[in-house]
């Protein structure tokens, strides 16, 4: 690729975190787009059972099964580094996470993000729940668990009987999620 190539992709990409940043401000007070799943007569969904049998590797590099998380609520954030709603909402999911300690729920994030960029960004913000890194393979995770368009940050609610109870596509309302998570 030559110089030429390079500084319009860099200029292209810089127009559309700009216009992304606009848009995410103006969005800043709307409630996420939400989806409520039909009840499959106590069967785990598909796509919970796929996101069970992945393993991730964590910040350490150490592959780690989702299937440790079976059996409990499950709280399964897909999040970026460079994603500024994700950011924002990081401080007060670690602080739900922090103060359940996974007595009724469990947290989890899905970087969408390369190994380093997670590590930087876990030295400057302290995380209260474990994070596993997606790559950009995480994408098509959140895809199948209802993120259709691929959108960050994507939440996804499972119940303990492995049935998707909910997912959220933009930043969080934790009002919203509280009333949630005192349904399961």
């Amino acid at each position: 690729m030559n110089k030429k190539n390079l500084v319009g992709y860099a200029i292209v990409a810089a127009a559309f975190a700009v216009f992304g940043a606009i848009a995410a401000v103006k969005k800043e007070d709307k409630a996420p787009l939400t989806t409520t799943y039909a009840p499959t007569d106590g069967r785990p969904h598909s796509a919970a059972t796929k996101l069970y049998a992945q393993s991730l590797n964590d910040l350490d590099g150490k592959p780690q099964r989702l299937s440790q998380w079976k059996g409990k609520p499950l709280l399964v954030n897909f999040w970026a580094s460079w994603c500024a709603p994700c950011v924002q909402e990081m401080p007060e999911l670690s602080e739900l996470a922090a103060k359940d300690g996974g007595k009724r729920f469990n947290v989890i994030g899905i970087g969408i993000d390369s190994p380093a960029n997670l590590n930087e960004f876990v030295k400057k913000t302290k995380v209260a729940y474990p994070l596993y890194v997606g790559g950009m393979s995480g994408t098509d995770l959140s895809r199948e668990l209802g993120n259709a368009n691929g959108g960050l940050p994507f939440t996804v609610l499972i119940g303990a009987d492995g049935q998707v109870k909910k997912t959220y596509l933009g930043r969080l309302k934790f009002d919203q999620l509280r009333a949630d998570l005192a349904k399961l």
